[in-house]
This record gives structure tokens, sequence and C-alpha cells, in this order.
């Protein structure tokens, strides 16, 4: 794996160099399972797509490559985790919902019961994913551990 190189440009973006010398500007990391498995199974693809460089782990990459494809992924990815529902609108949809989240209080709009996808993570599933009606998509990691009042709201989507 220490044969590719990986750098930014001065524009931001990833290079990636392989061992052949091939240099590749503009890469993105994606994870194949950024819920039930973030650090496995991650992929640098270029802007079209095409996957140039497979990992099977990222705890497997040199620490300097390491942290440049952690603060691309974390630049990319973009998912609030709710920690309680304070107020719905209406239980019918569509549906706005104040919640509280890891990032701070914020509004959104359920569209449909549909929007809500329930998760396993270590063999349970508790988990919940809830997109809303811009496509931005909110996690629940485990919807046993809200306070009663957010349960009671999910329960009348669930």
């Amino acid at each position: 794996m220490s044969d590719y190189q990986l750098t930014r440009n001065m524009f931001g973006q990833l290079v990636l160099t392989t061992p052949t010398g091939v240099v590749y500007a503009d890469v993105v990391p994606v994870r194949a399972f950024a819920l039930s498995a973030p650090d496995e199974g991650l992929a640098l693809v270029d802007r079209h797509g095409r996957e140039l460089w497979w990992l099977t782990r990222l705890a497997e990459c040199a620490p300097p490559v390491r942290l440049l494809i952690e603060e691309a992924l974390a630049e990319r990815d973009f998912m609030p985790e709710i920690l309680a529902i304070r107020k719905v609108s209406t239980y019918a949809t569509p549906s706005r919902w104040q919640v509280e989240t890891d990032r701070g209080s914020t509004t959104l709009t359920l569209k449909s019961e549909d929007d809500i996808r329930r998760l396993k993570f270590d063999d349970q599933s508790n988990g919940l994913l809830i997109a809303d009606s811009h496509g931005l998509q909110f996690l629940i990691r485990d919807r046993t551990r809200l306070d009663r009042a957010s349960q009671h709201f999910l329960s009348r989507f669930l």
C-alpha cells in the first residue's frame, strides 16, 4: 500500500500517484459501508467515479495518508445525529420536525414515512436514517436511547 502516494494540490484537491507513476488529480474517498463499517472498505475514485485504489481498512494506511482521507471524508460526509425530537407539526406527512442534533437545533421536513429507514448496528436494529425534503440525511443511532417524548413522536411515524 505504501506504493501509492496521496497529497493535496494547491487547490486543496486530493492527488493520487499510483505505483506506476500515473497521477490523478481531484480524487475522492468513498465509503462502501458508511454507517455500519465506516473505517472498512474505502475506495479512492476519480472524478468519473472510477475506482483507482481500494483500501480494505483505513487503519492500514500510513498516518499522513489516513489523515488526508479522514479530512476529505469529513468534508464530504455531513450527517447530523438526532439527539431529541422537540416538536412535530402534524402526524401526517409532510411534517415539520424541530430536532436537537449533535450540531445544534434545526428543523427538518419529512415528506413521507418512507423517508425513515431502519438501520442495523452491532446486531441491533434500533437505528434510523431520516431523509428530509432537501435530501439531507439525519441519523438516530439507537431510538431506544431517546427521551420518552422523542420516542412517542417517532412511534407515530414508524
